[in-house]
């Protein structure tokens, strides 16, 4: 059984590199003729504007409350949990893991005191 399937192995084999070396030539592609973006490049253009339309539909994966937009750090917020989700390129990246965590502004004098 093995020498049938090594058998098959080396024949299968030489069809191919046969077919290959008669097969018309594939005009290879240049450095020149392929246009490639480097990371530096998406830097450099300019940041997509989230669309606030899309704040009816959208909400906290974990709370399942609204979201807030913020324009100026262009993130969603949760007040209630106290998180950031991030919005890149236009789309809110709704990933948990990727979220930052905020501070709650605490006002010290709405807790009770001990008496």
């Amino acid at each position: 059984m093995f020498r049938n399937v090594l058998g098959r192995l080396v024949t299968d084999t030489v069809r191919v590199h046969r077919y290959v070396k008669s097969a018309p030539v594939i005009q290879r592609l240049t450095p020149t003729s392929v246009s490639v973006r480097s990371v530096s490049d998406v830097k450099d253009e300019v940041q997509q504007s989230f669309d606030a339309s899309l704040l009816e539909f959208l909400v906290c994966p974990l709370s399942k409350k609204p979201l807030r937009y913020e324009a100026e750090t262009n993130e969603l917020i949760n007040d209630e949990l106290g998180i950031a989700y991030p919005i890149i390129g236009g789309i809110p990246n709704m990933i948990p893991q990727e979220a930052r965590l905020i501070q709650k502004d605490t006002d010290t004098s709405t807790t009770p005191t001990q008496g």
